[in-house]
């Protein structure tokens, strides 16, 4: 190939040779067109171009650097044409598909679960967690240091009791100041800091959000007490008589009477808690605003959800009259328990949902943000009108928390049967309003332990009871392990409840948690000083000792909250009731579409017994235990109709079938948001 020089540029003088190029009307081949003289061959080429421009260059094939002229022809043909066009719109087609099978799969799929509800919330009673600097109460530096144990467990949602600066009458929930941390519990950089550890390790912190009253040594108060214009009507005030001061009978929740004379100001001030306590006045549109902006300042710092305290408290009846007696005939005077009267003036009043749906339109504002849902559960104690806590739900179209808080369970110390333990969980889930989702709490700050209270040999059963049903269970400090109350002499009474009446007093479940064999429980190995006294069965019941015994209360727990974050049956899956009697609680999980389900068998009487579910059409004859309270029964194999349990054993048995239980037994079966499991392709959709 050589170059030839023409009007000041370069042309190509040879071309790549290709014998099967024939010249158009077959005037000779490529090779002879190349042998033939230069400018001859040029002269040739311009006045066939130009005669043939309107009649088709033919071409026997491609040839590798034909030029541009030459492929655009080529590109024309049909044949050429054809197949291009065909892969164009075959690739516009799939595309489009792709496309629609996306839309699909995500208008059909059901709502993915929060945080909030795929792991147990756990309850952290920061006085008792973990003292990092030997002063014998629990701070917020202790809490950091066992962040690892959260992990252990597979625990994300962490709640935390208060810690804002307070004079501690009632250990917190007096507040003086809700923008600081308390000194006894560290500094605002040690909460930073404990948060900011927590995201690292995937975990989400819950605060305690309490904004029914504040400490009387709160600013807010000790203005509205001097009458100042902006505070005057922060709280409750009305006038009265110096020396009985009673405007109405309405009792404090602590005893006697929730009124109390301000020397200063010349008048009685409300507090439905301790006298300590002054209830905020929620009709005055400031106190709103500030506690508003209360929830903005700690969502501004990344907290990720609230607890809302004792909020049937918020609102009172402007009118003040007496509440009705319990007992009519009862003297008034003798009225000073809140048990005395019905509270139809002081809790649960006209606007108190209007308020709370307030505050969960200000944390919706920073759930906007992808991946920190802001969450929102609500504490009341409404006893047997459970209708009343259902109302905290919200309505379809106002969200209002995210759950209240499930009490019930605390009752089943009263009563360890199969039937009693089922009349509490059908007592949430009947009265769940559609779509929601449950949750579960056996034990707290304010209630005794449960291993206490129900008998050691039941905390097994009841933890495979907290994780195998349908919602977020809540798991207090130490139920993890069996922990116990302890015994509290009237000299050791810390909780002031307590010191007002020693068989009220909270302490004996709030004694510190126990986390090894050595020196105060871990809790503070620094000196030997602790707030309260440690169990005296902590070299046997702790932390440290029971990672160590696959059968322990520790590793049970641990397995089943694998378990229940693992399996969809556990944890989005119908709920269907399958068998009860005075010993034994039955109860399944299954999962449209998915051929494997789990049947749980809980013993929650007093002796051993042989259950028999041979009528249940839809199990099979022969079923294998998963796992077992009694390590020893593991594995164990055992027909439908002779399952055997120990008083206080509890089994969850896996097992395969493609015959569904809840499809012919609607009235037995539950589940929050519906969903069917597509083997196929392994996704869940709505159906």
């Amino acid at each position: 190939m050589s170059f030839k020089k023409r009007t000041g540029s370069l042309e190509l003088g040879e071309c790549t040779r290709n014998p099967g190029y024939q010249d158009v009307e077959g005037v000779g081949s490529a090779a002879e067109s190349l042998n033939a003289n230069p400018a001859e061959k040029q002269d040739s080429a311009a006045v066939a171009l130009d005669a043939d421009a309107a009649e088709e260059y033919r071409q026997i094939q491609p040839y590798a650097g034909m030029p541009k002229e030459v492929l655009l022809l080529y590109s024309s043909q049909a044949r050429y044409r054809v197949p291009r066009e065909i892969l164009f719109w075959l690739t516009v087609a799939c595309t489009l598909a792709l496309v629609a099978l996306t839309i699909t799969v995500i208008a059909l799929s059901p709502r993915c679960l929060s945080w909030w509800q795929t792991s147990p919330v756990y309850q952290i009673y920061p006085r008792s967690f973990r003292d990092s600097d030997g002063d014998g109460v629990g701070d917020l530096k202790g809490i950091q240091e066992q962040l690892d144990h959260f992990q252990y467990l597979n625990i994300k949602s962490v709640w935390i009791s208060p810690f804002y600066r307070s004079p501690m009458k009632d250990f917190g929930y007096d507040v003086e100041d809700f923008r600081a941390i308390d000194p006894l519990f560290g500094t605002m950089h040690d909460f930073e800091e404990l948060l900011a550890e927590m995201h690292n390790k995937g975990l989400k912190l819950i605060m305690d959000f309490i904004p029914n009253h504040t400490s009387d040594r709160h600013r807010w108060f000790n203005l509205s007490r001097v009458r100042d214009p902006h505070y005057e009507d922060y709280y409750i005030w009305t006038d009265c008589n110096a020396t009985v001061p009673r405007p109405n009978n309405w009792v404090s929740v602590f005893g006697n009477s929730s009124w109390t004379y301000d020397e200063v100001r010349g008048q009685c001030y409300l507090h439905q808690f301790l006298k300590e306590q002054p209830d905020l006045n929620f009709r005055n549109p400031h106190v709103r605003q500030e506690m508003i902006d209360i929830i903005h300042f700690w969502l501004g710092k990344g907290v990720d959800g609230f607890r809302m305290d004792a909020v049937k408290h918020i609102l009172e009846a402007a009118h003040l009259r007496d509440e009705p007696q319990v007992d009519p005939n009862k003297p008034p005077e003798s009225v000073t328990s809140e048990w005395d009267l019905h509270h139809d003036y002081t809790t649960s009043q006209l606007g108190l949902h209007d308020l709370l749906r307030d505050f969960r339109a200000e944390m919706d504002i920073y759930s906007r943000e992808p991946g920190r849902y802001r969450f929102m559960v609500t504490e009341s104690y409404d006893y047997h009108e459970v209708d009343k806590t259902m109302m905290y739900y919200g309505t379809p179209l106002v969200k209002e928390s995210d759950f209240p808080f499930n009490f019930y369970l605390l009752d089943l110390p009263q009563n360890t049967s199969g039937t009693w333990v089922q009349h509490l969980v059908d007592l949430w889930m009947a009265n769940m309003p559609k779509g929601q989702w449950a949750n579960w709490v056996v034990g707290n700050h304010d209630k005794p332990r449960i291993a206490s209270s129900a008998g050691q040999i039941y905390i097994r059963v009841i933890n495979m009871l907290l994780l195998t049903l349908p919602g977020t269970p809540t798991t207090y400090y130490g139920e993890e392990i069996g922990m116990e109350n302890i015994n509290v002499t009237d000299s050791q009474i810390q909780d002031p409840a307590g010191k007002y009446n020693a068989s009220a007093s909270r302490d004996p479940e709030r004694s510190p948690m126990q986390w090894s064999s050595d020196m105060n429980a871990g809790f503070n190995n620094k000196t030997n000083i602790t707030w309260l006294p440690v169990h005296p069965d902590y070299r046997s019941v702790n932390v440290e000792v029971q990672k160590k015994d696959a059968g322990s209360v520790l590793a049970q727990y641990r397995f089943l909250n694998a378990l229940r974050q693992s399996e969809l049956p556990l944890h989005r899956g119908w709920f269907c009731y399958i068998h009860t009697d005075a010993s034994v609680f039955s109860y399944l999980r299954e999962l449209d579409g998915l051929n494997r389900a789990f049947l749980m068998v809980l013993n929650f009487g007093k002796e051993s017994t042989i259950t028999d579910l041979s009528s249940v059409s839809e199990l099979p004859d022969q079923l294998k235990v998963l796992m077992s309270t009694n390590q020893a029964n593991d594995g164990k194999e055992m027909q439908k109709s002779r399952i055997e349990t120990e008083a206080g054993e509890g089994l969850v048995i896996q097992y395969s079938t493609h015959t569904r239980f809840n499809p012919n037994h609607p009235k037995q079966c539950y589940v929050s948001e519906k969903a069917c499991y597509l083997e196929a392709i392994d996704i869940l959709y709505k159906c």
